[in-house]
């Protein structure tokens, strides 16, 4: 292999691998944009100090120009810009669309230009285009009369059977929400992701009956996609968009690497994989290497999807905001009713009103016409303020393991036996030859360093080898077992941060996860011992009360860094080794299917109980069924003990973590009180934001004044409190709606975050047949000023059959006066 390809490749390996985690920070991010003849120099980020050598970019350059030495050309450069103009003026997408020829013909001189120079013309959930423009003309543009904003593409990224027993919606129990719904039948589930795989057998329509009468989709026939034999009654739409993505990226798409298809056809397995997470049929007899062994169905299995190719097999995965626009367009158009997105931006994030972030605007429309749009926090966790898709008509999900584990035994010579983590069921080997890389120096420590490992394959043939994890992505242990199977190695215990989320290797080789105490025991029986051994034994998979949920390490945390007062993530669902139908060509596929991590894993379980509560409760409003979701989720595990966060070290998981806690899909079909919102509501959040009122005019539809005096944030009817600032007392109010008994008595029960008092008017709320809604105030007192971190507490309705909880979170913050007096 050439030097250049050898650099090409091993990029490749550590982009797809940190792609895989969604460490956004640890990523090698490579953009090339060809437009006009013209290539912009590649941007390398987080590269450490072994960039991709200048005769590599360079080569790369005319590679891509298809040329010898490149020329400098003096005109100006076009890129895809979008063109945001609101809410319709028209109900006529023919002249919605005419309009926005008419209008770029005012700047380019004709309308064949413009039909030139146009990518998307936004017509059904809002109105707006995406074009090729100069910079000078998206300024000019801009100062037009009606446009709202003029904003450059951008790339968003992926976020990357036992759950729904844990999640109480086993097929064997009856009179609960699974068999309310009839399983989701009628409901139709848009994924925006990779595509589908649709010969998986989770997407048989055995048993369906015809196409929802509202459905006004089509699926489009493409490379290896024909629309005439893959949709069927489960899958009954199938487009692809990817005309923002070639105006940035330069074509043709070069899939000489990375397969693809320009069809709904899904070269990745991440759209696979979160479809039927979401609606996957029952397929009984699956498992995963011989574990997991059981029936994989996805959540509401009678549901149908609607799949909008979003995401392209380039670098992992890359997502332009131009066409997850015009798949919002399509989607609100097409009839879904839930769409599903386990795809997001960087941080820091764009605001809810900027279409950079594709999918605040995008969503906010969907909303507005009902449909609930879930999607994923991200998984940049364990810090603080990383979780995404924060704006509050989206329902963001959080990732937790399940009462599932995959123990596997290590054996020493020294008769100790230590329980790992793994995904290993090949080959079992007797006692064999144990390593450990001793350094020498300075750092006597860096030669045994997983990311960075210094062999010497006459010591490691053979044997297996311990080394300790700082950096504990998938890339640091994959490259980690490469090198140690490169020297002869046959196996690798690597002690590293506790995470169930497990890291899977090549060819059976085992690659055995222990905690850095573990580890280090093992450590001192190898320095103990002339010639120490080891046994390696096969994975078991162990489910049930012994093994403990937690908030998953990688899920992102709160709170929001645009809103500290938006309590996100909201609810959390299972997102860790999550088996799942996948593409025929993704690497970590068996049998058709995969076991992947994230949120992205998490996202599609409750976009798929969302379609069983829309089943049963046709006209809630998204509002309605978020409030559901979190006002009735599970803060405890199955043994009654509180839920724990992953992290450095656990700890007790908090809502910053969890939101309402992990989802219980029993409970919100029947949640008693929501906490609904409408277009007002997010109007007060709007304005409480200080968006211009023309910006929010236009994104709503309606002429809107915000108040001279801002409102709080505090007052938006969220079901959760959020007060990241209080110096004294404050009183806020909620509205909550009675959906169960007309007749209902419910008492405040108050656990109040330590420091605080919390009190309640009214403390009894009395429904009946006429009194449906009822607002309360809450008034929160600091008993004392620390400047500290959150309190957490909660609000819990009560009555003979439902408790509505809702979680408060509380800081304090000194008062000026006493900072000035000290």
């Amino acid at each position: 292999m050439s030097e250049l390809s050898a650099h090409i490749k091993i990029s490749q390996i550590i982009f797809y691998s940190l792609l895989e985690t969604g460490h956004a920070t640890e990523m090698l991010i490579v953009q090339f944009q060809c437009q006009n003849n013209e290539a912009k120099a590649p941007t390398f980020q987080n590269m450490g100090s072994n960039p991709l050598p200048s005769f590599v970019i360079v080569l790369i350059l005319l590679v891509l120009n298809g040329q010898g030495p490149m020329t400098a050309k003096v005109e100006a450069k076009s890129t895809v810009h979008i063109v945001y103009l609101g809410e319709r003026q028209h109900d006529d997408p023919k002249r919605v669309t005419d309009s926005h020829h008419d209008l770029l013909a005012t700047l380019v001189g004709s309308k064949e230009v413009a039909s030139d120079l146009m990518v998307y013309s936004y017509r059904h959930g809002f109105s707006g285009f995406a074009a090729k423009l100069t910079e000078s003309q998206a300024k000019k543009l801009s100062e037009l009369p009606g446009v709202v904003r003029v904003i450059p593409n951008s790339l968003h990224r992926l976020q990357t059977t036992r759950s729904w027993d844990f999640l109480g919606l086993s097929s064997h129990y009856p009179n609960h929400v699974l068999q309310n719904s009839k399983m989701g039948d009628g409901v139709i589930i848009g994924v925006f992701d990779t595509g589908i795989w649709p010969e998986s057998k989770a997407f048989s329509d055995e048993g369906l009956g015809p196409i929802p009468s509202h459905w006004k989709g089509v699926c489009k026939s493409g490379d290896q996609f024909n629309a005439a034999t893959h949709c069927n009654r489960k899958i009954i739409g199938a487009r692809w968009f990817i005309d923002g993505f070639l105006a940035e990226y330069g074509q043709p798409l070069n899939t000489s690497d990375d397969p693809e298809f320009l069809s709904p056809r899904d070269a990745n397995g991440h759209g696979t994989h979160t479809s039927s997470t979401a609606s996957g049929a029952y397929v009984r007899n699956v498992s995963y290497r011989g574990l997991l062994s059981g029936t994989v169905r996805g959540g509401a299995p009678r549901a149908r999807l609607a799949i909008y190719k979003v995401c392209w097999n380039v670098l992992g995965g890359q997502c332009a905001s131009a066409d997850i626009l015009k798949a919002f367009d399509e989607a609100i158009h097409d009839g879904v009713d839930v769409l599903s997105l386990s795809i997001g931006y960087s941080l820091p994030l764009f605001s809810d009103v900027d279409e950079r972030d594709g999918i605040a605007t995008g969503s906010f429309h969907a909303v507005a016409r009902g449909i609930t749009v879930v999607c994923g926090a991200a998984n940049e966790g364990p810090s603080a303020q990383t979780v995404q898709n924060t704006a509050p008509w989206i329902l963001t999900v959080a990732a937790s393991t399940m009462d599932r584990a995959l123990p596997t035994p290590i054996m020493l010579g020294n008769n100790k036996t230590f329980l790992g983590r793994a995904i290993f069921t090949g080959k079992e080997k007797g006692f064999t030859g144990l390593t450990y890389p001793e350094g020498t120096g300075l750092d006597p420590t860096s030669a045994g360093a997983c990311q960075s490992l210094s062999l010497n394959s006459t010591l490691v043939a053979g044997k297996v080898v311990l080394c300790f994890a700082s950096v504990t992505s998938r890339v640091s242990v994959r490259l980690a077992a490469a090198t140690v199977q490169e020297a002869g190695g046959i196996g690798l215990i690597i002690a590293k941060n506790p995470s169930d989320a497990l890291i899977e290797c090549r060819d059976d080789f085992p690659c055995i996860e222990v905690d850095y105490e573990i580890g280090t025991r093992i450590l001192y029986y190898i320095r103990s011992t002339k010639s120490p051994t080891v046994k390696l034994g096969h994975s078991k998979t162990l489910v049930g009360k012994p093994v403990s949920a937690k908030v998953a390490f990688f899920s992102s945390r709160g709170p929001s860094s645009i809103a500290s007062e938006i309590l996100k993530p909201d609810i959390t669902a299972p997102g860790v080794n999550i088996l799942a139908a996948t593409s025929q060509l993704d690497q970590w596929m068996d049998g058709g299917y995969a076991i992947h991590s994230g949120t992205s894993m998490a996202t599609p379980h409750v976009s798929g109980i969302v379609a069983l509560l829309k089943a049963i409760h046709p006209d809630w409003s998204p509002a309605a069924i978020k409030s559901a979701l979190v006002t009735t989720a599970r803060t405890k595990d199955a043994s009654g003990f509180p839920l724990f966060a992953e992290g450095s070290p656990k700890k007790l998981a908090n809502p910053f973590d969890f939101g309402g806690g992990i989802v219980n899909p029993n409970g919100a079909a029947d949640p008693g009180l929501v906490y609904d919102m409408g277009l007002s509501d997010y109007i007060h959040y709007l304005c409480a934001m200080g968006y211009n009122n023309s910006a929010i005019s236009r994104l709503t539809g309606q002429s809107t004044a915000c108040p001279a005096e801002k409102p709080s944030f505090l007052d938006v009817n969220l079901p959760s409190i959020t007060i990241s600032s209080l110096r004294s007392s404050v009183t806020l109010t909620r509205t909550v709606t009675n959906v169960g008994s007309p007749n209902s008595i419910y008492r405040a029960d108050i656990e109040p975050p330590t420091g605080m008092t919390v009190t309640v008017k009214p403390h009894i709320l009395v429904f009946n047949s006429r009194t449906k809604k009822i607002s309360f105030n809450v008034t929160v007192c600091a008993t004392k000023q620390v400047n500290t971190g959150y309190f957490f507490g909660s609000l819990t309705w009560r009555n003979e059959q439902n408790a509505v909880r809702i979680p408060l979170s509380v800081k304090t913050e000194i008062l000026e006066s006493y900072a000035d007096d000290n």
